[in-house]
């Protein structure tokens, strides 16, 4: 890796930017002053940068959903994945010579949407009680000092009261907590309980017996660490709620992706079956050959983005399946399935009352709901989506446009985000286009998940497309890798969406988050297992945009020394304007082999003073981090003189981004 002072000329400040810079230092050094900009300037989106979340890759249950209780309401299923059944994961519980039966039911169940439960019959509990152990997901991960929730629903059969032990304990015995209670009368009764932990694991297991003859159903056991993210209940894995915190997106898409549009119009994701009480949620099969608990649905969706200062877009299904239902991309499918005619009368009003649940006050039907689960007040719904990648069908149309039509006589304030394909081009993506210009949609999504030297080539695409039409959120798009040189090529890429920021509205990197264990799609964002995570460089580049974004781009400020005979594309840069702040921001991209000169044409932003914020991300272009080694290629911050940036040495393969403090900023900047 290049030394900075090798990088840069001058006095160089080493300082800690990233992501809030300068909140413990900045009082003690002076601000670049930025008097308003001399050069003309145009309004750019303000939610330029944001996050896609998919339940792919395990990235809900097992992963961002802090439940530590796999098939916790026994509802896994052969149609989730071949050989599952209502008790994988689980071990049914003898030790000390206890026998009985065990039996799953759906007779009397706790909620008829959640049908099975599990009935335990003890004819004599032993020496240590009969019952059942939960695996967790690949174990059940516990740290020294913190606290667990437990809760489950226990019908007691049986006329007597039953003791019931619960333990937090290794697969080769080793105690970590314990729990007891009796159960206290016939019924489901939900009994709950804190465990602490004195010791440190990843490999635990739940165990819950019974310490005596007795007979009593069991459904809906739960462990949640007591410290989710922001303390919240039926919350989040605190550290990757965290990491996309910390990328301060300006929206969040979510639930997907594939996810939404399903593996056949049975499987179209229904919002509405994702709230209320968690034990009363229809949870369902996952179009990526898994499970759906719905633990986190809507509501925790929509508190997420509250929590985290993002605007939430949802997404919903256009009436229609995902094109390769009943198969892959890879060996065919049955193809795009649409809902009945008949039908779309009440899908359409449950995305109007998906927009009442979000927005509504509290006396409204839906409204209500949102109270009742804890949240009075409004999220703010701004943006819907309709559709993912949909393959452009008359069927797809006619119900896109039905939805459409509905939504915007209904909720004229609501913006409407379209669909244009899975490609950059191509037949779906010409006809989407068409059919979105006809209609007028405020804005279509278009993805692209292409090599690093599609994005270097592309850098010029949204240029000359019309400012009359749709604007575009780029909803989806990677570079097929996790490596210095992949990430480089979409912060080159991000350059021209802030260039183009008046017509590319949004865009999110995909996908967000996956298992290391269970990982159905590469590359990812943030990788995770149970015990900690890894940013990818392209992650940093995501950040480094993120905190760094404007809502005024400032044109011909930067330009790079370079052969005019030949074209290079490995060199980038934008200038945007932050209005909140005042403060002014470059970035600087080369993602070539060689060092490259670029000129700042200061006196076109009438900026003067000593000092500015700087920070770079550079190495080798195959660097990548891991779980083993996190900090491979991470930015760097520095501070230099004003003077440097004259002839900038943009050393090979890196981002620089330089922040220009406005004289107003100073007071906040250094809180």
């Amino acid at each position: 890796m290049i030394s900075f002072k090798s990088i840069i000329k001058g006095n160089i400040i080493l300082f800690l930017l990233f992501p809030e810079f300068a909140h413990s230092q900045a009082s003690i050094l002076p601000a670049t002053p930025v008097a308003p900009f001399s050069h003309p300037a145009k309004r750019i989106s303000a939610d330029l940068f944001g996050a896609f979340f998919e339940d792919l890759s395990y990235a809900a249950d097992g992963g961002l959903y802090a439940e530590l209780i796999q098939n916790r309401s026994f509802e896994y299923s052969a149609s989730d994945r071949k050989g599952w059944n209502s008790l994988t994961n689980w071990e049914y519980t003898t030790e000390g010579f206890g026998y009985g039966t065990i039996s799953v039911e759906t007779r009397q169940p706790i909620n008829a949407n959640n049908p099975h439960y599990v009935v335990l019959n003890i004819d004599d509990p032993g020496q240590n009680g009969v019952g059942i152990t939960n695996l967790g997901y690949d174990g059940i991960r516990l740290k020294k000092g913190e606290r667990y929730n437990f809760s489950a629903y226990i019908n007691q059969i049986s006329s007597k009261a039953i003791p019931v032990e619960v333990k937090l304990c290794g697969r080769k015995g080793e105690v970590y907590s314990v729990f007891k209670f009796n159960t206290s009368g016939r019924g489901w009764r939900k009994y709950t309980g804190s465990m602490s932990v004195k010791l440190s694991t990843d490999s635990a297991v739940l165990t819950l017996v019974a310490r005596q003859k007795s007979k009593l159903a069991l459904d809906e056991i739960s462990l949640f660490p007591q410290g989710t993210f922001k303390n919240e209940n039926n919350g989040l894995r605190a550290d990757l709620a965290q990491a996309i915190a910390d990328l301060k997106p300006k929206f969040v898409r979510f639930p997907g992706g594939c996810l939404v549009h399903g593996d056949g119009v049975n499987n179209i994701y229904r919002w509405k079956n994702t709230v209320g009480p968690v034990e009363n949620r229809i949870q369902q099969r996952n179009i990526w050959s898994y499970h759906q608990s719905v633990g986190l649905g809507f509501y925790e969706y929509f508190r997420f983005c509250e929590d985290i200062g993002a605007k939430p877009l949802p997404i919903i299904a256009a009436g229609v399946s995902c094109q390769n239902s009943g198969g892959t991309w890879a060996i065919g499918s049955t193809g795009q399935k649409a809902l009945p005619s008949t039908e779309m009368k009440s899908y359409i009003q449950d995305i109007l009352d998906l927009i009442e649940y979000a927005n509504g006050p509290v006396n409204s039907t839906w409204g209500a709901k949102r109270a009742a689960a804890g949240h009075p007040k409004p999220f703010h719904l701004q943006y819907i989506g309709i559709g993912n990648e949909d393959k452009q069908t008359d069927a797809f149309r006619s119900r896109f446009k039905m939805i459409y039509d509905e939504l915007r006589t209904k909720h004229p304030e609501i913006t409407i985000v379209g669909t244009v394909g899975p490609s950059p081009n191509g037949e779906d993506y010409n006809l989407g286009w068409d059919f979105a210009n006809r209609l007028a949609v405020p804005v279509v999504d278009e993805h692209f998940y292409e090599t690093p030297q599609w994005f270097l080539d592309n850098n010029n695409r949204y240029d000359n497309y019309s400012r009359a039409r749709s604007h575009v959120y780029i909803g989806e798009y990677a570079s097929q890798g996790t490596k210095l040189i992949n990430a480089l090529s979409e912060a080159a890429f991000m350059t021209s969406l802030e260039r183009n920021g008046d017509v590319v509205k949004m865009a999110s990197y995909a996908p967000l988050l996956a298992n290391l264990k269970h990982t159905s799609w590469n590359p990812n964002l943030i990788y995770f297992n149970n015990d900690t995570l890894v940013r990818t460089v392209n992650y940093y580049v995501q950040q480094l945009f993120s905190v760094n974004e404007g809502d005024t781009y400032i044109p011909n400020i930067i330009s790079f020394e370079r052969d005019q005979s030949a074209k290079d594309s490995t060199l980038a840069s934008s200038c945007v304007r932050d209005s909140k702040t005042g403060d002014v921001i470059l970035k600087i991209v080369n993602a070539g082999p060689t060092a490259a000169v670029a000129k700042v044409n200061l006196s076109l932003l009438n900026v003067t003073g000593d000092l500015i914020v700087s920070k770079i991300l550079t190495g080798n272009p195959n660097d990548q981090n891991s779980i083993d080694r996190p900090a491979v290629a991470v930015p760097i911050s520095t501070r230099v003189k004003l003077t440097d940036l004259d002839s900038f040495l943009s050393p090979a393969y890196s981002l620089t981004v330089i922040r220009f403090l406005a004289k107003s900023n100073q007071h906040h900047v250094s809180n």
